[in-house]
């Protein structure tokens, strides 16, 4: 926005959006790091919006499994809005069907998208955060809708050749451990906002 005095003009600089964090899971401080990172991604969202999680992904798959290990995980742990669980999973037959009901039940949520992707041999086992959306089934050629404000992803293989053959032969030991790692930091970072909203509301 311009701001204009006589002859002078003022421009009011808004801060530019972090760098995407990329880190391996297995880094000594991936929990630390990603929390921090959420936390302060949280604090910058008004209190009237809603923090909902979607995890996209299937049991029926290995590395596609990423989401729904993420969403049981804060389903049984924390107080988040969560859709996607081993249970109830998000997936590509329901995924418009699911975004809707989160929109009728949340009034302008801040929707954050769990979802495994395929990358470089030199990123397998890497977390990925970022603002906007995820793409779902972008790594085996379908088409479903963009899903979130905020994106966590993990790369769980390699792409590029024989996607859902690839993803149906991941080794689970590596997802559950990335699953572990999401699924801490957003509820570390989620009981911070929270403690840091009820106060607040206390006093209105």
């Amino acid at each position: 926005m311009n701001f204009s005095i006589g002859s002078f003009s003022f421009l009011k600089k808004t801060p530019p959006p972090a760098a995407p964090l990329k880190l391996p899971y297995t880094d000594p401080d991936a929990v630390g790091q990603l929390c921090d990172r959420l936390r302060h991604t949280f604090a910058a969202v008004p209190a009237y919006r809603p923090i909902v999680v979607v995890c996209v992904g299937t049991d029926r798959s290995t590395g596609d499994a990423l989401g729904p290990l993420v969403g049981s995980s804060l389903h049984k742990h924390s107080d988040l809005p969560v859709y996607g669980t081993l249970d109830e999973p998000v997936h590509a037959v329901n995924l418009v069907e699911r975004l809707e009901q989160i929109h009728d039940a949340h009034r302008n949520p801040y929707i954050v998208a769990i979802d495994a992707c395929l990358g470089q041999l030199s990123s397998v086992g890497c977390i990925q955060a970022g603002d906007g959306p995820v793409k779902p089934g972008a790594g085996v050629n379908k088409e479903l809708p963009p899903v979130g404000d905020y994106h966590v992803t993990g790369i769980v293989n390699v792409g590029g050749f024989m996607e859902y053959f690839v993803l149906q032969n991941t080794r689970l030991s590596l997802v559950v451990n990335m699953a572990d790692v999401i699924a801490e930091s957003i509820r570390l970072a989620a009981e911070e906002r929270y403690s840091a909203i009820k106060p607040s509301a206390l006093l209105e």
